[in-house]
């Protein structure tokens, strides 16, 4: 089995794939079994003040740092468990110290084995503003749709002031489910959770269309790759 690094950039979203990757080897290989993981997780106040603004080329330096570190651990190969950070991932700069699984590449991947047409996008402004989603989906013939401003602004402050405090409202779970169900009338077939928080908040059971479950998706992706059932990923940054 492959050694996995986790690379995180925001608590809440680690600590669920990390949790997810763990269970998904007790499940398939025993009680207490999975491969080997390393989380490495810098502050993500260290780095708010480049998102703010725009300068992706510094999260990218904080982001390889712990790339480095993961590497030194005996990590053979990472998953970030941030959607946002891949805008600074896929920033020109030199090879990440270890190769890595690209969420929106994984994400995109089971919405066209689903037979998707049309997906929702739910995330921080960043990602819903920003290509990544965009261009990950439109590879594979696949349209993405965000919510109107006013309902982006929303899903952003619930992420910042609250998912990534741990805070599970109930009254934005309820605001989430109408946004989805706005994308459902605009003609959406699913709703990709592209913050890796969202999925604590909007479960399938709740949500009026099928879920795109960043963190879960790439925690199994991870898993399988660190079993040895799906080959080593090559990416090492840029686009």
């Amino acid at each position: 089995m492959k050694h996995l690094g986790i690379l995180g950039h925001s608590a809440e979203g680690a600590a669920l794939c990390f949790r997810t990757f763990c269970r998904k080897g007790f499940a398939e290989l025993g009680p207490h079994e999975h491969p080997d993981v390393t989380l490495d997780l810098i502050a993500m106040a260290r780095s708010m003040p480049a998102w703010d603004s725009g300068d992706h080329d510094t999260v990218r330096a904080l982001l390889s740092v712990s790339a480095d570190r993961l590497a030194r651990a005996g990590a053979e190969f990472f998953v970030c468990p941030d959607n946002t950070a891949h805008m600074a991932l896929e920033r020109p700069g030199p090879d990440f110290a270890l190769p890595g699984l690209h969420i929106a590449e994984v994400v995109a991947d089971r919405a066209a084995r689903d037979g998707r047409k049309r997906v929702g996008v739910l995330g921080t402004r960043y990602t819903m503003d920003g290509p990544l989603y965009v261009e990950a989906f439109a590879r594979r013939g696949i349209e993405a749709v965000v919510p109107d401003p006013a309902d982006r602004r929303l899903i952003n402050d619930v992420i910042f002031d609250e998912l990534l405090n741990g805070i599970l409202d109930e009254r934005s779970r309820r605001e989430y489910v109408r946004i989805i169900e706005a994308l459902a009338a605009r003609g959406c077939d699913a709703a990709a959770l592209v913050c890796t928080e969202i999925p604590l908040l909007i479960t399938p059971d709740v949500s009026p269309l099928p879920t795109l479950d960043s963190t879960r998706l790439l925690a199994h992706a991870a898993f399988e790759t660190a079993a040895g059932r799906a080959p080593m990923p090559t990416w090492r940054g840029g686009v």
